[in-house]
């Protein structure tokens, strides 16, 4: 036995005696003959080499999203750099309070697991293509690579892994900081162009007992609300994709951005504020909304406001139509690329196929205007539940008297109960006339009083009925006479003044 693994070493030896004397010399032979010694040579050291590697790439497939076995395995290896390894990148943690450190490039530490021992290396790979650009390029590919002895294949594979996996992602998920996160899109002559998201700390205290609204619909939204976080199996069983939309409208000032902010906090989600207008097209809107994490909500706001995806074209007279084109470039800052993302774009992303990539995620759209919406983006299955935000009521007041002045009761909330029944008054119009100017005495007096006085200088819900029928009036009026002139019909306006010009 003892012969036999002298005989082992003797010949690892004499291997590794050729390879080092092949280094020195390999600059003095053609290429055909460094191609064929590395061909054999490999083989070669694969009979004597009894580790394997694994090696598991920070991007997969067209480097569209992050993998998240790379993801977990640096969550993991978090917990044991600081104690094992001997290079360290630091960073600065929220609110630049606290030092984070990780695992540094070309570095290695080793682990064990049921008395195996294995080995974790962090490096990367740069692109050797080059391309003229005036703007900075990164085609790093990072990568951690396991080392482990070949007999424990089976271990690994079935038990460490799986460890390491399921680890990584409960310490994500302990350690993470919220984030706030926007679209932004850097342009890059090589790729032409990669789009991002730039991110900020979340940090809205908005919560559900803060928010000014009918009790009974705010247990009925919390409760829908934690039923989906905890509906993973049952998505699966039905064959749906673990998304919820939610479309939430109401006039302004009703609270829309507030209630998206007190779901975060209470599903402790991050936030994506898509701004459609800034998205190239749909293939682009695609790729964006692949690098969303699960555990996130998705917000467009004011969707009827952020692009015409109805997918029709206003028909107007050719001098009109180039005033329009000038006005419009004028307002987006020039010649800049025109947003075409679609209608069609945008049900794929939210409804489509590519809506499965990934769990885990609330869909929420906000609008003024529901009935400017088009009927196949707020449909069930898409727009899920539907919250209507109206005006404050008085169960919503008496959340904002406590929030802000820290009273329950008062002589004067019988006169406010019964204007409010007679006016209508948003959320933050009565959470204004509640906030204290100044320092005085009788500070929740005089709030109540002001709030009072707003209340009465109101126009009452018959005077706004009135409004919104007159401004529905004069929008049909105006679809009325688009499609006259898409048939070729001249307003009758249009049609005087061409005749006085006669």
């Amino acid at each position: 036995m003892m012969m036999k693994s002298e005989s082992f070493a003797g010949v690892g030896s004499a291997i590794a005696s050729i390879m080092l004397l092949w280094a020195y010399f390999q600059p003095f032979f053609p290429y055909q003959l460094h191609s064929y010694f590395s061909k054999y040579s490999s083989k070669l050291v694969g009979l004597v080499y009894p580790y394997v590697e694994i090696s598991f790439q920070e991007y997969v497939g067209d480097r569209l999203k992050r993998s998240e076995a790379y993801t977990a395995i640096e969550s993991y290896l978090s917990t044991i750099t600081t104690e094992r390894a001997k290079r360290l990148k630091a960073q600065m943690g929220r609110d630049s309070d606290k030092i984070i450190l990780s695992l540094d490039e070309n570095e290695e530490i080793n682990d064990e697991f049921r008395g195996v021992k294995l080995w974790w290396f962090s490096s990367k790979t740069s692109s050797n293509k080059q391309s003229f650009s005036f703007y900075p390029t990164n085609d790093d590919k990072r990568f951690y690579r396991l080392t482990f002895h070949r007999r424990h294949r089976q271990l690994i594979n079935d038990s460490y892994l799986p460890f390491v996996i399921q680890r990584g992602k409960a310490i994500g998920v302990e350690k993470r900081q919220r984030k706030l996160y926007t679209n932004s899109s850097n342009f890059d002559y090589s790729e032409f162009k990669k789009l991002v998201w730039s991110h900020v700390p979340f940090e809205h205290p908005a919560t559900f007992e803060s928010i000014a609204m009918d009790p009974e619909m705010k247990r009925d939204i919390i409760q829908d609300l934690m039923k989906f976080s905890k509906s993973k199996e049952y998505y699966a069983k039905i064959g749906k994709p673990w998304k919820r939309g939610y479309l939430l409208y109401g006039p302004p000032g009703t609270g829309k951005s507030t209630m998206i902010a007190a779901m975060a906090n209470l599903l402790d989600y991050d936030v994506y504020d898509l701004e459609l207008t800034a998205v190239k097209d749909n293939s682009a809107l695609r790729k964006l909304l692949l690098n969303t994490t699960s555990k996130s909500i998705i917000v467009v706001e004011d969707i009827d406001c952020s692009l015409d995806l109805s997918g029709k074209r206003k028909a107007v007279g050719a001098s009109e139509g180039k005033e329009a084109d000038e006005a419009t470039k004028m307002m987006k800052g020039g010649d800049k690329e025109e947003c075409k993302v679609t209608l069609s774009g945008l049900l794929n992303c939210i409804d489509g196929l590519w809506s499965a990539c990934g769990g885990e995620k609330v869909i929420v759209f906000t609008t003024n205007h529901k009935d400017k919406l088009d009927p196949a983006l707020i449909r069930r299955g898409r727009m899920d539940k539907h919250i209507e935000l109206s005006y404050c009521g008085f169960e919503g007041f008496k959340v904002l008297a406590k929030n802000y002045l820290g009273v329950e009761s008062h002589p004067l909330f019988e006169d406010i109960h019964q204007l409010l029944e007679e006016k209508n008054i948003s959320p933050a119009d009565v959470a204004e006339s509640l906030m204290p100017k100044k320092e005085t005495e009788n500070q929740v007096d005089a709030c109540l009083e002001n709030l009072v006085k707003d209340l009465k200088e109101c126009k009452s819900k018959r005077e706004m009925e009135e409004e919104e029928k007159q401004m529905k009036t004069k929008e049909a009026a105006q679809v009325c006479n688009e499609q006259k002139l898409e048939n070729g019909e001249k307003e009758p306006d249009r049609e005087a003044k061409e005749n006085k010009g006669d």
